[in-house]
């Protein structure tokens, strides 16, 4: 019987609240048994580089990495905000280690080519997750914390979505342990009516996501999300939540099996 472990993917609203963070990273260091955290932090980004004259764009809220904007990301994603969450988990009793995709090579990429005539300039698509490297430091007692940034194997780093970086850790583990992926960001779980908290959607399967689409009751940034949930689902990983960053002890949420 394979061993339990636990993702939690935290979202960079999250991140930047002083009082969800904390709260977070108590119930995360209380999580028992192995586990890895997954973090975003775009917000961060986005004012590092107003505070150096750098525009931000975005397309389909899908943000552009010029040449300018890598060197901001990699420095937020794989530097301030990582190292900030592995100093606080390390004051958690956690043995944190922060980890870019680059890192021991734990998740390679290629660079993204054209979509719909939109460059998105130095952003991964994510190629491979190494679930044997990520294993070999999980067993030696390591908590790794992933920040959304891959490479390309040929010395190029790459700003990749950290929804997807949790999906592709979790599938790589998969085969290790029996792995629960759980979102967690600021509302309470994938909701049928967006303004009504107490809507939460306790059950999500492929079929009922389809339904929900052509409804028009999951649509926006929820689409990708659960897109993600359901490629982790398909590839073996026993379960995904997607549920608030105060809820992540797994009896909270929408569950996608």
């Amino acid at each position: 019987m394979k061993e339990r472990l636990t993702i939690v993917k935290v979202g960079g609203a999250v991140v930047e609240d002083e009082a969800q963070l904390a709260r977070l990273l108590k119930d995360f260091a209380a999580i028992e048994g192995r586990k890895v955290l997954v973090h975003g932090g775009g917000r961060r980004a986005t004012q590092m580089a107003q505070r150096l004259g750098i525009e931000s764009r975005m397309v389909d809220g899908r943000r552009i990495t010029d040449g300018a904007m890598l060197e901001v990301v990699t420095m937020v994603y794989g530097g301030l905000v990582n190292k900030q969450l592995v100093a606080r988990l390390q004051a958690c009793g956690i043995n944190a280690l922060g980890l870019t995709g680059a890192d021991a090579n734990v998740i390679s990429s290629h660079k993204r080519p054209l979509k719909d005539g939109v460059d998105y300039g130095f952003v991964g698509d994510v190629d491979r997750a190494d679930g044997e490297q990520l294993s070999r430091l999980i067993e030696a007692g390591i908590t790794p914390v992933m920040a959304p940034l891959t490479h390309d194997g040929a010395g190029c780093i790459l700003n990749t979505n950290a929804d997807t970086i949790a999906s592709e850790t979790a599938k790589a583990l998969g085969s290790h342990y029996e792995v629960t992926l759980i979102y967690a960001f600021e509302k309470p779980g994938v909701l049928s009516r967006p303004d009504d908290d107490t809507s939460v959607i306790p059950e999500i399967t492929r079929a009922r996501y389809i339904e929900y689409v052509g409804q028009g009751i999951i649509s926006g940034g929820m689409i990708p999300k659960i897109d993600n949930a359901l490629a982790a689902v398909d590839a073996g990983v026993a379960q995904v939540i997607i549920t608030r960053a105060d809820a992540i002890d797994g009896h909270h949420g929408t569950v996608i099996r």
